[in-house]
């Protein structure tokens, strides 16, 4: 299969003065670079989506289901917040569901001490109810403040690239193989 491999990249954090924009703008820069991958930005500060659900469902809400139902694989950027992933990450992941199964996820975390990989520990489980293959390896910036420049660059970009690049790699693969399968047998039939 050699069509472009759809990838939706998540900012977990809709915080004023987030961090998520500068792990995120490195993200996006190491998708990029792999050929194999179109890439759609899906940022919660940017979206309208009710808290409660109704049948009048918004725009926004119609417009993330459709971003999400396109994709072939995720990358999730996220912090840790008090030992945990934040909010509206979960608000978004909770507002769609058929769209999400049958896909794969990686993940990129940041924050203190943990480097959000506590975050990434919950979010394997939640992902895991929807139907999602979660990539074991992933990317964490361990006190994030202290690993990229005021422009945005890592310090020392070779470890993190490394793992980057690997992690990709295993997200190109289940991506292909999850969307031949979805190609050969619907997952609804198989979802119950």
């Amino acid at each position: 299969m050699t069509d472009t491999i759809n990838v939706v990249l998540i900012y977990g954090s809709a915080r004023d003065g987030r961090y998520c924009d500068t792990v995120a703008k490195w993200a996006r820069a190491q998708i990029l670079a792999h050929k194999a991958f179109s890439l759609d930005i899906v940022d919660p500060a940017e979206l309208a989506i009710p808290l409660r659900m109704s049948r009048n469902e918004s725009g926004d809400l119609d417009l993330l289901k459709e971003r999400i139902g396109t994709a072939d694989a995720f990358v999730i950027v996220t912090p840790e917040y008090n030992h945990g992933y934040p909010a509206a990450l979960k608000h978004l992941i909770d507002s769609v569901y058929g769209e999400w199964q049958a896909k794969p996820v990686a993940f990129v975390s940041y924050g203190a001490a943990s480097g959000g990989l506590r975050a990434v520990e919950q979010l394997r489980q939640v992902f895991a109810e929807l139907h999602i293959a979660s990539m074991r390896n992933t990317v964490s910036f361990a006190n994030v403040w202290e690993q990229f420049d005021e422009q945005g660059r890592l310090h020392a970009p070779d470890r993190p690239e490394k793992s980057m690049g690997m992690m990709l790699a295993q997200l190109q693969w289940w991506a292909v193989a999850l969307k031949n399968a979805r190609l050969h047998t619907p997952y609804d039939l198989v979802a119950t």
